[in-house]
């Protein structure tokens, strides 16, 4: 399914209350370029008000981008556990892993909890899966410079591993020889997709990252769904 088949309009949530990444206006301009291109509408928020049943209702997916700590209040948790239950997508980016730490739903939602992370340094991901839209396009062995995240769990019983790292290339890793960096999942009555990918706003101008962003939308909001 083409994006602008499964897409219509997105949701771009990048409120932190801990550490804030400068890549986010970055992202934020990277996915409204994107949505540009292949027509959907892209509105970015930090509001927590924003989620409610009548804000999110429509929405082809909602964007979690490198927030951080507790972003919700317990009604906009509610509205957004009613968004996946009626069919609708989520897709988290880097430090999405970093937040409502409290909430037991949302990290069943992410996949993993994060735990730590070296300085950022370049390493070989492993391309686990070459036909899912968000990966489809990368080599299988792709070098790429980021903030390599371990997780407090790895993920893998639990949902579809589409890229881990080559720990052995890189200082720092403490995941060991399984260590997945991207993946997707059905959850709650929709679909979450998540990546660890994104620590640096130059990430946001390359070809390729955006069009592992563009896949991963695009599956969270209903194309290919698995």
């Amino acid at each position: 399914m083409p994006a602008s088949d499964a897409l219509s309009a997105v949701l771009v949530f990048t409120r932190t209350t801990d550490y804030r990444h400068d890549s986010i206006p970055a992202g934020v301009a990277a996915l409204r370029e994107l949505g540009d291109a292949h027509g959907f509408a892209v509105e970015a928020s930090e509001d927590p008000a924003v989620f409610t049943d009548a804000a999110l209702a429509g929405r082809s997916a909602v964007i979690f981008l490198s927030t951080s700590g507790e972003v919700l209040d317990p009604a906009g948790r509610e509205a957004l556990r009613r968004y996946l239950a009626s069919g609708g997508g989520f897709m988290g980016v880097h430090s999405a892993s970093c937040t409502e730490e409290d909430w037991p739903w949302f990290g069943g939602l992410l996949g993993a909890r994060f735990a730590r992370h070296p300085e950022p340094q370049p390493a070989v991901v492993t391309v686990e899966d070459r036909t899912h839209p968000a990966t489809a396009h990368l080599p299988h062995q792709w070098r790429w410079s980021d903030e390599w995240y371990d997780f407090r769990t790895n993920p893998r019983p639990d949902v579809h591993v589409l890229a881990s790292v080559d720990e052995s290339g890189y200082r720092g890793g403490g995941m060991g020889a399984d260590h997945p960096l991207v993946w997707c999942h059905p959850y709650g009555g929709g679909r979450a997709f998540y990546t660890a990918l994104g620590h640096a706003a130059e990430a946001y101008a390359d070809p390729d990252f955006r069009r592992h962003l563009l896949g991963g939308l695009t599956w969270a909001a209903g194309a290919d769904a698995r």
